[in-house]
C-alpha cells in the first residue's frame, strides 16, 4: 500500500480532512505549493537529465492530471468536478485547446518524416 492510500485508508471516511495539510494542520496554501513542485522537480532533474527540458508547475501537474484522467475514460464532468471548474464548458475549453495542440505538433513531425523520406541518400 502507498504511503498516500495508507494516509487516506487512516483518515477515515471523513472527506472533510485536508488530503495535503500544512505543518499547522490546514490547506497548503498556493505559494507553499509552488515551493514543493519547484523544490522537488529541482530533486528530479539530478536523476532524470530529459527534465530539465520540461517545464513543472502546479498547473502544468493539474492539466496533465486532468488528461490522464480524460484518456483513462472518466467523464468530463468529474473532470470538471475535481478541476474545480463551475461547468463542463470551462473544462471543454482546455481539452479542446490540448487536443488542438498535439494535433498541430504531429502534423509538423509527419511533414517533417516525409520530406525526410523524399530527400536523395548520400
Amino acid at each position: 500500500m502507498s504511503v498516500l492510500a495508507a494516509w487516506v485508508k487512516e483518515q477515515g471516511k471523513d472527506s472533510s480532512k485536508i488530503l495535503f495539510p500544512n505543518a499547522r494542520g490546514g490547506p497548503l496554501s498556493s505559494d507553499s505549493v509552488q515551493y514543493l513542485v519547484t523544490k522537488y522537480a529541482a530533486v528530479a532533474r539530478k536523476k532524470c537529465p530529459s527534465l530539465l527540458q520540461k517545464r513543472a508547475s502546479p498547473h502544468v501537474l493539474r492539466h496533465s492530471a486532468a488528461m490522464e484522467m480524460l484518456q483513462a475514460g472518466v467523464d468530463r464532468a468529474l473532470i470538471a468536478l475535481w478541476l474545480g471548474h463551475e461547468s463542463v464548458e470551462t473544462t471543454q475549453i482546455y481539452l479542446d485547446a490540448d487536443l488542438a495542440l498535439k494535433e498541430k505538433v504531429l502534423a509538423k513531425d509527419y511533414a517533417h518524416k516525409k520530406q525526410a523520406t523524399i530527400l536523395p541518400a548520400g
